[in-house]
């Protein structure tokens, strides 16, 4: 994937986590969209890091309980579904949606 296709659907990605992140958690959570990096951060002041890696054409994520993955996008659409991890081969999705869930007793669908 060449650098200006991999900004156009990383960037959609993080808008789709982004307004069904905020949709979702409402006031349970701070989400906020900036220079290619969603923050989430949780009442209980948790903080969840998703950033676009241009270099490598992957997205990031620092969880505060998982601690740190890489995710390559498969094919497909925008959808964090698309995005599967480095190690072990779980979505941005299913693992983004599993932490919060926990974490706020909300249950997500993330693509």
């Amino acid at each position: 994937m060449d650098e200006g296709a991999f900004q156009v659907l990383a960037d959609a990605t993080l808008r789709e986590l982004m307004t069904a992140l905020d949709d979702d958690l409402g006031d349970l959570a701070d989400v906020d969209l900036g220079n290619g990096i969603l923050t989430i951060e949780l009442e209980s002041g948790a903080k969840y890091i998703v950033n676009k890696q241009s270099p490598n054409r992957q997205i990031w994520l620092a969880s505060p309980t998982s601690g740190g993955w890489h995710f390559e996008h498969a094919g497909g659409d925008s959808s964090p579904s698309h995005w599967r991890a480095t190690k072990g081969g779980t979505t941005l999705a299913s693992l983004l949606a599993d932490e919060l869930a926990r974490a706020t007793g909300v249950e997500l669908r993330l693509g």
